[in-house]
């Protein structure tokens, strides 16, 4: 990873993801979006509702990448519990915040909805927070330090995410090159192994194709330097070609 690289971790928070009762969708959205931004999504964790479950994570992966993302328990139940964590871990007072009150009771307002005790939880924010605007249904998640604090909800989550895409940093745009290989794994990897020693700035994987009739493998390289990625990708389409040579066998269309 070199200096200048911008990396971040997701955290899910939720026992209902645990359970299986509810199949996150949230990852594969900050992956994209990281993508997206040349962001280097280096971890995931899952933790259940439990504040020092929470509070360990959030501690621990936000002194380690430049930014943090938590999905979930950021709403009006007992069980929703991000908000007391968050400040917890960085030791600060958890008081009702009048931006992210006024945004509630305004859309409260519009639709016959009661304030209560429950509903004001979400108003709850750490001290010296930032609000992250909720645009789908006005229930702010917040910004503190580098950790950045959202729902759950998908279609809440994804609009948080394009709410604070201009306040971060970006790196360069990663760029990949598929080569397909109508040989195993086993026929490839030692060589593909070597050809990453080679190139440890363009990061190669090895993916097997299941459910066709013949045998495919599809070798990914992804780098953000153009000029270094197409090299290697030479590298590894001549090995490719060798490899069908001595397997007498049809080479696929190669690249796409």
């Amino acid at each position: 990873m070199s200096a200048d690289s911008i990396t971040a971790a997701l955290l899910v928070i939720g026992d209902e993801i645990l359970s299986g009762r509810t199949k996150d969708v949230n990852i594969g959205a900050t992956a994209e979006f990281c993508t997206d931004l040349g962001i280097d999504l280096k971890q995931v964790r899952v933790v259940s509702d439990e504040t020092d479950e929470i509070v360990e994570a959030i501690n621990a992966l936000r002194g380690r990448y430049t930014y943090v993302f938590t999905t979930g328990g950021i709403g009006p139940t007992h069980d929703d519990i991000t908000a007391d964590a968050v400040a917890k871990a960085f030791g600060v007072a958890l008081p009702i915040n009048d931006e992210a009150r006024a945004m509630l009771e305004t859309r409260w307002k519009q639709t016959g909805t009661e304030v209560n005790e429950a509903r004001l939880r979400m108003a709850r924010i750490p001290e010296g927070a930032s609000l992250i605007v909720n645009s789908v249904s006005a229930a702010p998640g917040f910004r503190i330090g580098n950790v950045h604090v959202m729902a759950g909800v998908p279609i809440i989550m994804r609009a948080m995410l394009e709410a604070i895409l201009p306040t971060l940093r970006t790196g360069k745009k990663v760029l990949s090159v598929t080569v397909k290989a109508a040989v195993g794994e086993g026929t490839v990897g030692g060589p593909l192994g070597a050809l990453q020693e080679l190139y440890p700035d363009v990061k190669m994987g090895s993916y097997p194709q299941m459910g066709n009739d013949k045998v495919m493998t599809e070798l990914v390289l992804r780098s953000s330097d153009p000029v270094r990625l197409e090299e290697a990708a030479g590298k590894v389409r001549a090995m490719v070609a060798e490899a069908h040579q001595r397997a007498g066998v049809t080479p696929p269309d190669e690249v796409y």
